[in-house]
């Protein structure tokens, strides 16, 4: 009778360890998901918990209505949260392209997922009461529930979404919930009630979830179909991003997280701005440093001037730089600059990088993804722009993309006032990108021995640009925002900037 008992409080508290795993991977789930498709990372994630912890709340106030067939009700809710929470990563990206109300849905699935995860817990615990002692059941059901919780926030970023993917990885832990409903099911069967009725709908349950799986990539590949309209010849989900390549004619796109980040018709015009006033005016060009761009295409540029002899580049992703050095297609694009002897690669964040760097450099160029989110914000900030200015040598040149002056002017002014308070001399300027419309930089010396109209040297058969600078800086009244503030670490202004002026084209 103990052995049977002890068995019975393991599978139960072992239940617990899963429900906690199972529970903050659909919460992380619905919290990535919705950052890929509807961007502002920090606000996604900020609301999801908020939800997901509410909706716990609520769960576990309902809880002291059920009293009867407890365990019954916990093996069925066990099912349902697999059911739910395995499936909704396949409904969401199925409906996001579909349905007017997407935020509602999503925010209803992780609505419910809490709830039933929320329920489960005091059921567990009205289950076990009258076979362990109170303070014992309270200790051994949060120990397990916490250690659960922490697993797979491990697990989660490095581990599931690089190697299953987002829905992967949502159906594979539908798949663990609902298994262990069926482990109950056959090993208390003398415990419960309708055994074999809750069985069939367990095993039915895990079948419909391993179907989805094995055709997750099919559906998926469907679902990112109609979001992008264009056929899709590569995907990958890194710890940091989803990286789509698709393919229409003669136009190949690049998008990370849902946005794009270059189309091969126009991209020359891009990175020709961003690279080639910066290279002329510069004193010097031996010592280039290239911060984010991973994609290799500015690095392509740098490499037109004959006495550069060495670039560095930091991107934090390695799926992506490696993606471009390797895939056939992209290396045409970049002309294989990511291999090339003179280029070194280093994938770590670059705010710590630029942190402990020893080394100055002639030129930086700074390609950061727009500033969407608080951990992309830094990289726009007063603090990070002093770290720069201290690895510059003196009248080294720097170049920032900073977003669309016509679209986010705040955002854009933002970010230029912010390199003033660094930089003795800076600038701005735009360029047009059919695929993003008008597209500007900010640029600064790092003192005062060279003017912005300098050219100390030029790159051969330039497509766009023409190295007469005072044509790109010349702002229409439209592009023109006055009342803005400095990005500082503490207050993040640009990332509000930035959420409420993309945010109005949405």
């Amino acid at each position: 009778m103990g052995k049977k008992f002890l068995r019975f409080e393991f599978l139960l508290l072992f239940a617990v360890f899963i429900i906690a795993t199972c529970g903050l991977i659909y919460e992380l789930v619905a919290g990535t998901l919705a950052s890929y498709l509807l961007g502002d990372s920090v606000k996604q994630f900020s609301f999801i918990i908020g939800v997901y912890l509410f909706s716990m709340g609520i769960g576990s106030f309902f809880s002291k209505f059920f009293h009867k067939n407890l365990l019954n009700t916990f093996v069925e809710i066990e099912i349902l949260v697999g059911l739910i929470g395995g499936l909704s990563s396949v409904v969401l990206f199925l409906l996001f392209e579909s349905v007017g109300s997407f935020q509602f849905i999503l925010y209803l699935f992780v609505f419910v997922t809490g709830f039933l995860v929320g329920l489960e817990i005091p059921l567990l615990m009205n289950i076990l009461k009258d076979r362990v002692e109170f303070k014992d059941l309270v200790s051994n059901v949060f120990t397990f529930d916490y250690i659960g919780a922490l697993l797979a926030s491990i697990l989660f970023p490095l581990v599931l979404v690089p190697k299953l993917g987002i829905m992967g990885t949502s159906l594979f832990f539908g798949m663990i919930n609902v298994s262990i409903a069926i482990v109950l099911c056959f090993l208390l069967k003398r415990e419960l009630k309708n055994v074999y009725f809750l069985k069939a709908k367990a095993i039915f349950s895990f079948v419909l979830l391993l179907a989805v799986f094995v055709f997750s990539n099919d559906i998926l590949a469907y679902s990112e179909g109609k979001l992008y309209g264009e056929n899709i010849i590569y995907t990958n989900s890194t710890p940091y991003q989803r990286i789509v390549l698709t393919h229409n004619k003669s136009d190949y796109r690049l998008y990370l997280n849902n946005n794009l980040q270059f189309s091969s018709a126009d991209e020359y015009r891009y990175h020709e701005a961003l690279v080639h006033p910066v290279m002329s005016m510069a004193k010097s060009a031996k010592n280039v440093l290239v911060l984010g761009g991973g994609d290799g295409l500015a690095v392509r540029e740098i490499l037109k001037y004959k006495d550069v002899e060495k670039v560095t580049l930091v991107d934090l992703d390695e799926g992506m730089t490696k993606l471009f050095k390797t895939n056939i297609v992209l290396t045409n694009f970049n002309q294989n600059s990511l291999n090339n002897p003179k280029v070194k690669v280093i994938n770590t964040d670059a705010y710590i990088w630029a942190k402990n760097c020893k080394e100055q450099f002639d030129v930086a160029i700074i390609d950061f993804p727009d500033p969407s989110n608080y951990s992309l914000g830094k990289l726009y900030s007063l603090n990070f722009y002093q770290t720069i200015k201290t690895i510059l040598k003196p009248d080294a040149a720097v170049v920032i993309q900073t977003t669309s002056p016509y679209f986010a002017p705040k955002s854009f002014w933002c970010i230029n006032k912010t390199v003033m308070q660094v930089f003795p001399q800076v600038d701005a300027y735009h360029a047009y990108v059919p695929s993003f419309g008008e597209w500007g930089y900010t640029i600064a010396i790092n003192g005062f021995g060279t003017t912005f109209n300098t050219v100390n040297r030029k790159a051969d058969k330039l497509k766009f640009y023409n190295y007469q600078f005072d044509r790109f800086n010349y702002f229409t009244n439209d592009m023109i925002s006055n009342e803005i503030e400095i990005n500082r670490l503490d207050n993040q202004i640009l990332v509000r900037y930035f959420d409420e002026e993309w945010g109005r084209l949405q």
